[in-house]
């Protein structure tokens, strides 16, 4: 008796809760509802109380115009947490005190503090792990296959697949070579189709280089 292939079911971008029975995971970009947050397919977040409060206790002093920007397949522990530029406070004078926010005839000042320089958007590439209470400060581009360490304060940018650590980060190591990083970031896999990541999953997961290139859409 000859049996049918059962075919391979993607996983569901859509679901809140992507682990049932696990309410402290989930996805950010059915959550997301702010204008200033991207979020790419499959990004999680986990969080023992409450991960759907991610945008007001996650992402701290958002005002915009700056954007957050995260990519797919993006890790992200418990406590991680985003400094926006509209946390940032005048430095060029006697006193960094943002006085017109205080009301009062103080408030007729506040041209002082609005307007401030900021760094641009602070953007997460594809397939990042971001340990349990790291943070990220206003405009720092984190790289794609990037590790950032529990605990981290990331102020500069991070390299494709670096790994970071300490307060301020600093780069430990890459995980890859230069030639190796390059073929990863042509392979893209995180672009491919769900049904051909479905298929290839364990080779993503445990595969090598090799292996992934081998499998890429379009090389059989």
């Amino acid at each position: 008796m000859s049996h049918r292939a059962v075919p391979a079911v993607p996983a569901d971008p859509t679901v809140l809760h992507p682990m049932p029975g696990q309410p402290r995971v989930v996805l950010l970009k059915p959550l997301i509802t702010s204008p200033l947050i991207e979020v790419g397919e499959f990004s999680y977040y986990d969080d023992p109380v409450d991960p759907t409060a991610f945008e007001t206790s996650n992402v701290l002093y958002h005002y915009g115009p700056e954007k957050l920007i995260i990519g797919r397949f993006c890790a992200l522990a418990e406590g991680v947490r985003f400094i926006m530029n509209g946390a940032n406070h005048r430095m060029d004078g006697p006193s960094t005190f943002p006085f017109p926010i205080m009301g009062g005839s103080w408030a007729e000042h506040m041209d002082l503090i609005a307007g401030l320089p900021g760094r641009g958007d602070t953007v997460v590439g594809n397939d990042v792990w971001l340990g349990y209470q790291a943070m990220v400060m206003p405009g720092v581009r984190i790289g794609n296959g990037a590790i950032i360490a529990s605990g981290s304060v990331v102020v500069d940018d991070v390299p494709d697949y670096g790994i970071v650590g300490g307060n301020p980060a600093r780069l430990i190591r890459r995980r890859h070579s230069d030639e190796d990083v390059a073929r990863l970031l042509r392979l893209a896999w995180w672009d491919w189709p769900l049904p051909h990541i479905t298929e290839h999953l364990r080779t993503i997961m445990s595969g090598s280089i090799d292996d992934l290139e081998a499998a890429a859409p379009g090389r059989r």
